[in-house]
């Protein structure tokens, strides 16, 4: 590559543009419409407006931001924009353990919290071959609690790297989520930072990093999914930070 290839630095050639919204969206937004057009028609117009509320609030909240994933050696980055709640070491979920799977030993899981208000489309944290997709219903608790990770309703996947470093992620449903909705099966390619699905309406999603990283994020930061970098797989070094 000459230098004429190179790009200056500080040259910006990126541009805002407004989110899209996820198909899976649309009915949600059909239907808030129909009923916001009933509430104007037989309620005072101030029910109306309220409804119109409510419809913009699902089409974002069903919206489809594009991500510039970072292409480094042994990046692991956030599969879903949220608050880092909980940072804690213990075993994988016995779903994700096994002969090429994950290993029983405990590792560091970190969590990230999505409420409402953020993006919902989750993304994989390093690109490779889905191995494993495992669903298990159960309950709806505040996805912010410990014990959501065992007992609400969830999706573990296993995704394994061309070099062999494999990671694995739950998805989970919250108190308002009723449903995860994947994209993905047993046996798909997948890029880094690929949307593998969603869960509507408020959740959370916990990743289990290889043994001997420690997370480049810290309690209370937001990441992004697709483009925050929680780990450097093998680099056992830890941050710090302050809340300001």
């Amino acid at each position: 590559m000459t230098s004429l290839d190179k790009p200056e630095l500080g040259t910006s050639t990126v541009r805002w543009r407004f989110p899209a919204v996820h198909p899976e969206g649309y009915k949600f937004a059909a239907i808030s419409a129909g009923l916001t057009l009933l509430l104007f028609w037989l309620l005072p117009d101030l029910f109306g407006w309220l409804g119109v509320g409510v419809t913009l609030w699902v089409l974002a909240f069903f919206r489809d931001p594009v991500r510039t994933t970072p292409l480094r050696a042994g990046a692991i980055v956030a599969p879903a924009d949220g608050l880092v709640t909980m940072i804690a070491t213990m075993p994988p979920p016995r779903e994700l353990i096994g002969e090429g799977a994950l290993s029983a030993e405990p590792v560091v899981r970190v969590s990230i919290f999505m409420s409402v208000f953020d993006v919902h489309i989750n993304r994989t944290p390093i690109g490779g071959t889905i191995a494993r997709v495992v669903y298990i219903s159960g309950k709806f608790l505040n996805a912010d609690l410990d014990k959501a990770s065992e007992e609400n309703e969830r999706q573990h996947i296993l995704v394994e790297g061309r070099d062999g470093l494999r990671i694995g992620f739950t998805q989970i449903a919250g108190l308002v989520a009723r449903r995860i909705v994947p994209f993905v099966k047993p046996g798909d390619i997948v890029a880094g930072g690929q949307r593998i699905g969603l869960i509507r309406f408020g959740s959370r999603v916990d990743v289990y990093l290889p043994a001997g990283t420690s997370p480049q994020v810290l309690l209370g930061q937001r990441t992004l999914a697709g483009e925050t970098i929680l780990a450097i797989a093998g680099r056992d070094e830890r941050i710090e930070g302050v809340a300001q």
